[in-house]
């Protein structure tokens, strides 16, 4: 799918310390995404917060029924581009976030963010929001939270020549570090809770 721009889609809690123990081998299989909405899910079930995915717009262009009972969508566009991934309140704060995954193992590319999400996030954070990007390294099976004002720097320095991904060593020092939990995959609240209140 594409955005109306024709530009293609790039599909692909608090601590700033390294974990102490081994790896927890048990997420494989798992991507961000569906630990994020699992820790939503929980966060929900708990009466903690109020956090969803945000739904894409898509106009379905070309549909095929191969049979009554099976539909298949063989041409679909976005309607217009989206903003960040979920949102939502917790103790009377919006929050609004995007989560990425890379296999990249030494940085993390701007390309993987878009533009018009950047300044969406820009304008949440004038707002008083609370913005941030949740970061994995899926081969290293590790996971941040980066703050958007971090990323923002990182972002207008791109877009002045320099440096177009951020080095995992600048994740470590700026982002918190997200160990993965049972009950609740990725607790991000926790790093909100000490960021923010």
């Amino acid at each position: 799918m594409n955005y109306p721009n024709g530009k293609k889609t790039n599909n692909n809690a608090v601590t700033n310390r390294k974990p102490k123990q081994k790896p927890d081998f048990s997420n494989r299989g798992m991507t961000l995404e569906e630990d994020i909405n699992q820790s939503n899910q929980a966060y929900l079930t708990s009466g903690r917060a109020v956090i969803h995915k945000k739904p894409t717009p898509v106009q379905i262009v070309n549909v095929d029924y191969p049979k009554r009972s099976a539909a298949v969508i063989k041409e679909a566009y976005f309607k217009q581009a989206s903003t960040t991934d979920y949102n939502g309140i917790y103790r009377g704060k919006y929050i609004d976030f995007e989560a990425k995954e890379t296999r990249n193992k030494t940085s993390f590319p701007l390309a993987n963010i878009h533009e018009h999400q950047v300044e969406h996030m820009k304008k949440v954070c004038e707002q008083d929001g609370v913005c941030f990007a949740i970061l994995r390294f899926s081969q290293l099976e590790e996971t941040y939270f980066f703050p958007a004002e971090k990323l923002f720097q990182h972002w207008d320095r791109q877009n002045n020549g320099g440096r177009k991904s951020i080095p995992y060593q600048t994740i470590q020092q700026e982002g918190h570090f997200i160990q993965l939990q049972y009950h609740i995959r990725v607790d991000y609240l926790s790093v909100i809770d000490e960021m923010y209140f």
